[in-house]
């Protein structure tokens, strides 16, 4: 095996044993499955099997519920009961955290459970303890002894179990050995799964679950190189980013790590976690399913193959930016750039930059430059006939540079292999759009080798298009080539939502390996539709622009290589949540989001915090009915504030700890004079 999948280059499902949910059976190369988590009271029985009704006839084929204690583990049978006498045989899965007790009584009921070895024996306290080998080999012993009975029952039932490690839950062991890292999440899930197959129990899924992708990404490629050097097999992987928020955002941020991941052949069921309801996911992850469901098939009917990697030049599973020089703003350690096409724009006026973060001001001739501005307008065979923003350059077919007025703002655009026709090329700075699927793909490595000019704008025909262009830019690190890149993506799907999909996935995945100075998205807006499904309102193909522009922005927020606005980690919400969720996430969201590069966590219960946003600045968890702790970081700051003033305190923490700024008159921006 190759790390930790079996080609880089060739797209392959990786092998993993076959598990039973029920008559549902995953892994081992059966279809990718499909499953959400309810948000109703699990002691609501009928308001439980409502919305997993829907969620099923949505396309879940796996339904989770929350059982926290003994009495929701035994109202699942009434639940299960009621949804067989309406016809409906969906296999459930009870979700557990801190109550070994309630899994074992769900486990005699329900075809699947899940486990969190963070909390289901270790508590966490957030502190440090420093153990022998002999001390924490009797740790090791004690969980055994409290985990074999669930162990043992799921054996005797043929109940599934999911082993879902999540970054934010690692226990005060796991982290005072492993740090906070990913390879302390592995080694979490593992300690878990040696005992069960010490029991020669293997009905098993594992997850690694964060709410930042990179992690979650090198979480599960180490667990999957770890199972397969320790025991020579892989279990059934579930995918999912969690606590990934709502809207584009959370879509983005999903999609980035799934995606990531399913790209090479990781992944047996998967889980899209918004702050939506939970039929709302279900779309998004059938979306990201049939990405896959004949990409094998594509790739055996391409006229061309992704050539072998003879030596990968980097670690998949560490976070290394590739080293490159700088060429104006772009590359080295500079943040991403963000290209915006105009190239169908027939004639360019200062209000058409609006969608792209530029606001002119005519009375007083100046330009507002939002922290969401492109920083490149493609404009092909055009000029702009008004005076730009400082920041904004223009990239534009060569024979239209030529005439130019000025080659301080304008830089020449080559499409291949016309790059190596010209010689009087720009000395500063050289865009050149590169299929890496095309044959002359090495013939124009070769040309660039010397050129410290040359931006290759980087994309593929090839059905497995980010497999094609990291393979390019691998070749760029193997031969010690150090020109920046832009990532540039195609999308012609129909639908905003599979758009989002397929540029989160083909970009995001390059970002998060270290590969992009800047990213270029490009799309056919006429043929664009609304998705009905949701019944979320999208931008009309009119603002097509911005949504290209807001969703590049998005993709490096969320690979964080460029931050440009707040960040949400919002959890998903489920039967624990002692509070409407989303109505709060959109209520802090509204007084909050002028605060670029803060985290700000929002969970709906004690699970879910403080440990699941210890990647967050502040926090806001509910603790009991109408009462919420806010944090800063993993320390509690206020207990049990109303929830009628909570946002209002929270806000006042901000202001306290210099997080707070006040809105300005044209929110996240900045004037330039030219």
């Amino acid at each position: 095996m190759l790390f930790y999948c079996d080609s880089l280059t060739d797209y392959k499902r990786l092998k993993t044993r076959e598990v039973s949910v029920g008559d549902l059976l995953l892994g081992n190369f059966h279809p990718i499955r499909i499953q959400t988590m309810t948000t109703t009271d699990t002691m609501d029985t009928l308001a439980t099997v409502e919305q997993s009704i829907r969620c099923i006839e949505a396309g879940a084929e796996l339904v989770r519920i929350t059982a926290p204690s003994k009495n929701e583990a035994e109202n699942l049978l009434n639940i299960k009961n009621l949804l067989h006498q309406r016809g409906y045989k969906t296999p459930l899965v009870a979700d557990i955290h801190f109550t070994p007790n309630a899994a074992e009584i769900a486990a005699r009921i329900v075809e699947k459970v899940r486990v969190n070895p963070g909390n289901y024996v270790d508590k966490k306290k957030f502190q440090q303890i420093d153990y022998t080998d002999a001390e924490y080999a009797e740790e090791i012993e004690r969980i055994y002894e409290r985990f074999t009975p669930l162990v043992k029952i799921c054996k005797e039932y043929g109940t599934a179990m999911r082993i879902g490690t999540n970054h934010g839950s690692l226990s005060d062991r796991i982290m005072s050995r492993y740090g906070d890292t990913p390879m302390g999440m592995v080694e979490s899930a593992m300690e878990f799964l040696r005992i069960a197959r010490l029991e020669s129990y293997h009905n098993i899924v594992l997850s690694m679950k964060a709410s930042n992708p990179l992690v979650m990404v090198q979480a599960y490629r180490l667990l999957v190189q770890t199972m397969v050097n320790e025991f020579g097999e892989a279990y059934p992987l579930h995918l999912g980013v969690t606590e990934a928020g709502d809207g584009e955002d959370g879509r983005i941020k999903s999609a980035i790590g799934i995606g990531t991941l399913m790209e090479d052949g990781l992944g047996d069921t998967i889980r899209v976690s918004l702050t939506e309801d939970p039929e709302f996911e279900v779309p998004v992850c059938k979306d990201l399913v049939k990405r896959y469901e004949d990409r094998k098939s594509l790739i055996a009917n391409s006229k061309t193959e992704i050539p072998s990697i003879q030596q990968v030049p980097y670690s998949p599973f560490e976070y290394k930016r590739r080293e490159t020089h700088a060429i104006s703003n772009i590359g080295n350690h500079q943040v991403p750039v963000v290209v915006a096409n105009f190239m169908e724009v027939e004639n360019i006026t200062p209000v058409d930059l609006q969608t792209i973060g530029y606001t002119y001001d005519e009375p007083s001739d100046k330009w507002t430059i939002h922290d969401g501005a492109a920083d490149y307008i493609y404009t092909g065979d055009r000029t702009i006939s008004f005076a730009l923003p400082g920041t904004l350059k223009v990239i534009c077919d060569f024979e239209t540079w030529k005439q130019a007025p000025d080659k301080e703002k304008y830089y020449p655009f080559f499409l291949n292999t016309d790059y190596l026709k010209h010689s009087d090329r720009s000395p500063l700075m050289n865009f050149i759009s590169i299929d890496a699927n095309s044959p002359q793909a090495s013939e124009l490595i070769q040309g660039i080798r010397k050129d410290r000019s040359a931006v290759p704008c980087i994309w593929s025909t090839h059905p497995h298009a980010m497999a094609s262009s990291r393979r390019f830019v691998m070749e760029l690190m193997s031969q010690g080539i150090t020109c920046p890149v832009i990532v540039s993506v195609q999308s012609y799907d129909a639908t905003i939502d599979e758009q989002l999909i397929h540029f989160s996935t083909e970009s995001g995945a390059l970002f998060l390996e270290g590969m992009g100075d800047g990213i270029w998205l490009l799309n056919d807006p006429s043929k664009i539709q609304n998705n009905k499904v949701s019944g979320r309102t999208y931008l009309e193909t009119k603002n097509n622009h911005q949504f290209i522009n807001n969703t590049s922005f998005s993709i490096l927020q969320a690979t964080r290589t460029r931050i440009s606005k707040t960040e949400y980690i919002s959890c998903p919400s489920c039967g624990r949540t002692l509070f409407d969720l989303q109505e709060t996430t959109a209520k802090i969201r509204s007084v909050t989001h002028h605060l670029k590069g803060v985290k700000i966590a929002i969970m709906g219960c004690i699970v879910n915090g403080p440990g699941e946003m210890a990647d967050a600045d502040f926090g806001y968890v509910g603790s009991g009915p109408g009462k919420i702790t806010l944090y800063k970081g993993k320390d509690i700051i206020k207990r049990n504030v109303d929830s009628a003033v909570a946002v209002e305190e929270l806000i006042g923490l901000l202001k306290e700890y210099g997080a707070w700024i006040d809105k300005p008159e044209t929110q996240n921006a900045k004037p330039e004079i030219i």
